[in-house]
């Protein structure tokens, strides 16, 4: 058995060791306002429920290691003092991830990752509207954990109402932990899946994701894409030409046959076969080349 002290490592080689090792951790996915009113959407696996009455939750936003800056979500939890904390199941999970990008401030995550903006009822944040359970609440305090890169911010919220989707109820009008699918998050790119085991989700590329938004319509308003799909395909940096889809497709004579007389509904589930594989750069000179 290794002995690590703390003190003695980088900050980053600590929080990869202590991420691999507490787990598997639920995932708050907080929705917020600045203070011009632009929403900000956000995941954090540095959360949990801690307390009945009053109902209370925490999560915490870590200052970033790279520069030490703060987080969209910390600063206008500050400012406004309210969050709404959106519960993930496995549905929204590649969009819950797309979100998690590094965009520029006043770039909307809803827009970006095709998640629906639903009015909440107590606080001015929207709510996740494909998220089966959504929390409104109001920031009671915060409490930094350090002013280093890495530090720690834990905002205590307080639920003033508590959305659940009926789906996701048994006939007692309990959560049916079968029915809600949730999601937590392990180390490295690893998720669990509840009742299913662990899954890997990539994550968001170093540059920036093109989103939902800037998708092909036809992609956008398919009928057999999920939002999880849509999600892998949007977090790419740029959608391949397709002078260079069909010179992909050309020098591999299985995918030209299978396509060449596919309509649209057709190359899309073929897409998809390559998308639940992981294979993006494949689904996309598939779908490109037909564009």
């Amino acid at each position: 058995m290794i002995t690590i002290n703390p003190s003695e490592v980088s900050t980053g080689k600590l929080h990869g060791l202590m991420l691999g090792a507490v787990g598997p951790r639920p995932i708050a996915f907080a929705s917020t306002l600045d203070v011009d009113g632009n929403p900000n959407l956000s995941p954090f696996s540095f959360f949990n429920v801690f307390s009945a009455n009053p109902p209370i939750l925490i999560f915490s936003p870590a200052r970033r290691v790279r520069d030490n800056t703060s987080k969209h979500t910390l600063d206008n939890a500050k400012s406004t003092k309210e969050v709404v904390i959106n519960i993930v199941n496995h549905d929204i999970v590649q969009q819950m991830s797309l979100s998690s990008t590094e965009y520029p401030e006043g770039v909307n995550e809803f827009v970006k990752s095709g998640l629906t903006m639903v009015p909440s009822e107590k606080v001015k944040a929207f709510r996740v509207g494909e998220s089966p359970v959504q929390f409104e609440c109001k920031v009671n305090e915060i409490i930094p954990m350090g002013k280093e890169g890495g530090a720690g911010n834990l905002i205590i919220c307080e639920v003033l109402l508590m959305h659940v989707n009926e789906k996701v109820l048994d006939k007692d009008g309990r959560i049916d932990q079968h029915k809600i699918d949730q999601v937590a998050r392990m180390g490295g790119n690893w998720y669990t899946r509840a009742n299913k085991g662990m899954f890997e989700v990539p994550k968001p590329i170093s540059t920036i994701g093109i989103g939902i938004d800037l998708l092909p319509e036809e992609v956008k308003k398919s009928t057999v894409f999920t939002g999880n799909d849509l999600g892998k395909l949007a977090n790419v940096e740029g959608i391949p030409e397709k002078t260079d889809a069909l010179a992909f497709v050309n020098n591999h004579i299985d995918i030209k046959v299978k396509i060449q007389q596919a309509n649209q509904i057709e190359i899309h589930k073929f897409a998809k076969q390559y998308l639940d594989r992981d294979d993006v750069d494949t689904a996309w000179n598939i779908l490109s080349a037909k564009k």
